[in-house]
């Protein structure tokens, strides 16, 4: 066999662009060092597996294989537990047509909580717990920062929502809170308080839910700021976060992580060039990169993220500066001093994205690489779906 029809050795060189890379080492020292930090504070960790929507990463991720874990749909609840991973948390408010897939999942022997923030809920839940006889595990989700769901400490719906579904064949569980307006703060001092902010009021709820005989075996927290920038986390039982394990533009925007530790990227292949405008076109577009914007509302804006070369350097000032759906435009950023860099035909550059999440989420599989090699040692699949 002539060597021209040897099977070639995959790598971030011959792989068809665009595609998702994955450095793995980082990924894995992401996690290791949440972990680390929330042991220490003497409290578990529950990853959000919604980041990376993949059953060989998330073996990465979990401590063991049955979990705890977090998901954001039934379908990541239906993936991961076939895979396994048995002790579940389904962090979106329920829905009364999921219900039924709740339970059955319930009945298959995975530990699924659902969480609710409204009479309405809470009675379907303890309905639909009478009807199958099966009490739905439910935790009730407190809104510690005025950023998106939840009741609010201090509102007697606390009360009434435990009492519906303590006494009306549902089991409840405790508390649920995410401080989303965590990805707001700027300074260490801000995140830090938010993190205080997050954990106090959930300790609050869970000990108003005791005081009026109701239980809260379960308090749980999260965002990946806060859980990095907790320094107590005295009556807290969990902590949960996602996209630490990938990071992104926004979390190091947010000073949460540095560039280097972002561990996905876009790969993209350099297609043309308007030279009299300044810009460098690849084959990634809004498909690739999704049309998150996170960052335009930070102090610095990356557009739809910054370019590095193939060694995940980033190329001084140069960003993914605007998308349609397969075309992405290569620009110096506005102001910059910088001069573009030579990008020829055919050369390849790697994008970091605005939010992992996203990212993810428009490609079918991660091509999986370690620190210092070219090669794609797996491809691993990524679902999508709800």
């Amino acid at each position: 066999m002539s060597d021209k029809n040897m099977p070639q050795t995959l790598n971030i060189h011959n792989q068809p662009t665009p595609f998702l890379l994955l450095n793995r080492d980082k990924l894995e020292r992401n996690v290791a060092n949440l972990r680390q930090h929330t042991e220490r504070l003497g409290v578990p960790l529950r990853p959000h597996l919604k980041t990376v929507k993949s059953v060989e990463a998330a073996r990465l991720i979990l401590s063991n294989g049955n979990g705890p874990a977090t998901v954001s749909t039934l379908k990541e609840a239906e993936v991961f537990a076939a895979a396994g991973c048995h002790d579940l948390i389904y962090a979106v408010g329920i829905a009364p047509q999921k219900l039924p897939r709740v339970v059955a999942l319930l009945n298959s022997g995975t530990d699924i909580s659902v969480i609710l923030d409204s009479v309405e809920q809470a009675q379907a839940v303890a309905e639909f717990s009478r009807q199958t006889g099966v009490a739905i595990p439910t935790l009730i989700e407190i809104d510690s920062d005025g950023h998106r769901s939840g009741v609010a400490p201090g509102d007697p719906l606390l009360i009434e929502i435990g009492n519906i579904l303590h006494h009306q064949g549902a089991e409840l569980r405790g508390i649920i809170t995410h401080a989303g307006e965590s990805y707001h703060c700027k300074t260490l001092p801000a995140h830090q308080a938010m993190a205080e902010k997050e954990r106090a009021a959930a300790v609050a709820c869970a000990e108003a839910l005791r005081k009026a005989s109701l239980p809260s075996p379960v308090v749980s927290v999260g965002s990946t700021p806060t859980a990095h920038f907790s320094q107590d986390l005295t009556g807290v039982t969990e902590v949960r976060a996602g996209v630490f394990t990938l990071f992104d533009l926004v979390m190091a925007g947010a000073g949460v992580c540095q560039t280097a530790d972002i561990a996905v990227s876009v790969v993209a292949t350099v297609i043309g060039h308007q030279r009299q405008k300044g810009w460098i076109m690849v084959d990634a577009g809004w498909m690739a990169m999704s049309r998150d914007r996170g960052t335009s509302m930070q102090a610095l804006d990356q557009r739809y993220g910054i370019v590095c070369d193939m060694a995940g350097e980033p190329l001084a000032d140069l960003l993914m500066v605007d998308v349609n759906q397969e075309h992405g435009i290569l620009a110096l950023r506005p102001g910059s001093q910088q001069t573009l860099p030579e990008l020829p035909y055919g050369s390849r550059v790697q994008i970091l994205p605005n939010h992992a999440c996203a990212t993810v989420s428009q490609h079918a599989e991660f091509a999986v690489l370690r620190d210092g090699s070219d090669d794609i040692e797996a491809c691993w699949p990524i679902f999508r779906g709800w």
